[in-house]
């Protein structure tokens, strides 16, 4: 079982010093865009207040900026049929324009998080982490005219090759602690019944570890067990739990029935992932691109998808703002996660540039020329409202923020500059 980064490991120099801290890459999507009035602030600068949407967020204010103006160009039709989501969701982390067809010649561009996991090379165990709520969309379209690979994740790891994104924390545990890779399904049950607790195979060598160690690694070292443990007990016992829900689908093993608790599950195997520095790189898609999910847990049991085209109707708008919050806790969830995770002299959260955004802004219209985007972490001056000049490319952003990971380059997708804004104050 991997460790995390202990202060052990590295020169005395760099235990107190954050920009010796290995930088990391954190990208939080949330599907079928925004109702804007109720998400964008109505002021620029740093006394902007935070609209209803972006409540949930108050706790970090400091450590994020929010960009407004951003448009991916790329998203247009350009001689195409229509359709929307098919084109703006690969375009959202790629800045090229997918090829339209339903088949299996599909076609976009390299993500930004697969050119710094490039970058990194084999610096960590798993290249990217590439996590969701929703399982794949079967072969065919989802979208008019375009291929379900379009709205099945945001990452490709090459202009033909998109990454599948793990729904299942049962899937995800295994791939970082475990050999389930190599398992069929059958297999893999009967090895989660043999192994009442991975951590029970590596404890007398973690005891025989945190007596070498120095107090605040010792300190960190149980901490870390201690999360782990409580991760694989929550997994258990979602596994435990009833096999069907009541829309009377079978319920896959080690997904929690709720969507809150299968989204913090996931969130918090995304942060123990990078606290062991197994990766440094990671999405995490909390709906699936034209998203139909229903939330009566928080009043709203109307169809994501369809309330996202309103048609400008109050009521509709109002939902839509319900979902759109409701999700902004989630991400303010796993700023805190991050920001209450050592990492040397700081935080997880110090060393990690975070993206939130969605491949729309209304999404009544298909809006991908105006994207509700924020950006936090260390990297990055927070406490801003900064709103660009209108057309400018949110591929702009993604080359500033590759430079801010140290990735040497002064060229991503259709991007005519790094952005300034991004770290200017």
């Amino acid at each position: 079982m991997a460790l995390p980064l202990l202060e052990a490991m590295l020169p005395n120099s760099a235990m107190a010093d954050t920009a010796q801290r290995p930088k990391r890459l954190q990208v939080f999507y949330t599907p079928n865009g925004m109702t804007m009035d109720a998400y964008r602030p109505a002021s620029t600068g740093r006394d902007y207040a935070l609209p209803p949407t972006l409540a949930p967020l108050a706790p970090h204010r400091d450590s994020m900026v929010v960009v407004s103006g951003l448009g991916h160009p790329q998203a247009a039709a350009m001689g195409d049929r229509p359709a929307g989501h098919g084109r703006s969701c690969p375009a959202f982390l790629t800045g090229a324009h997918a090829k339209q067809t339903e088949g299996p010649d599909i076609r976009c561009g390299v993500s930004m998080d697969q050119v710094f996991a490039a970058h990194l090379g084999d610096a960590t165990q798993i290249p990217s982490l590439e996590l969701g709520i929703d399982q794949a969309s079967l072969l065919g379209s989802c979208d008019i005219n375009y291929s379900c690979a379009y709205t099945n994740g945001i990452s490709w790891l090459t202009p033909t090759v998109p990454l599948p994104v793990t729904a299942n924390p049962r899937d995800v545990f295994e791939r970082l602690f475990g050999d389930g890779e190599a398992l069929d399904a059958k297999s893999r049950t009967a090895q989660a019944r043999r192994q009442t607790s991975i951590l029970d195979f590596v404890r007398e060598d973690a005891a025989r570890l945190s007596g070498a160690l120095g107090v605040e690694d010792r300190h960190k070292l149980d901490e870390y067990l201690e999360a782990s443990r409580a991760i694989e007990r929550r997994i258990q016992r979602a596994e435990a739990g009833p096999a069907v829900v009541q829309t009377g689908l079978q319920q896959p093993a080690g997904i929690p029935a709720t969507f809150a608790d299968h989204v913090r599950l996931m969130i918090d195997l995304q942060v123990l992932a990078m606290q062991a520095d197994l990766t440094r790189v990671g999405t995490f898609m909390i709906g699936r691109e034209i998203s139909n999910r229903t939330y009566p847990e928080i009043g709203v049991p109307d169809s994501h998808h369809m309330l996202s085209h309103h048609g400008k109707n109050p009521d509709k708008m109002a939902k839509l703002a319900q979902i759109n919050r409701y999700h902004m806790e989630f991400f303010a969830y796993a700023l805190q996660r991050m920001k209450d995770t050592r990492d040397g002299a700081g935080s997880l959260l110090d060393s990690t540039l975070v993206i939130r955004g969605s491949a729309f802004g209304d999404s009544n219209d298909h809006d991908f020329m105006d994207l509700p985007v924020i950006v936090a972490g260390g990297l990055v001056k927070g406490g801003r409202h900064v709103e660009v000049a209108k057309g400018t490319s949110m591929s702009n952003l993604m080359l500033a923020g590759l430079n801010l990971l140290g990735v040497q380059t002064d060229r991503f997708g259709d991007s005519t500059g790094p952005l300034r804004e991004l770290t200017d104050a």
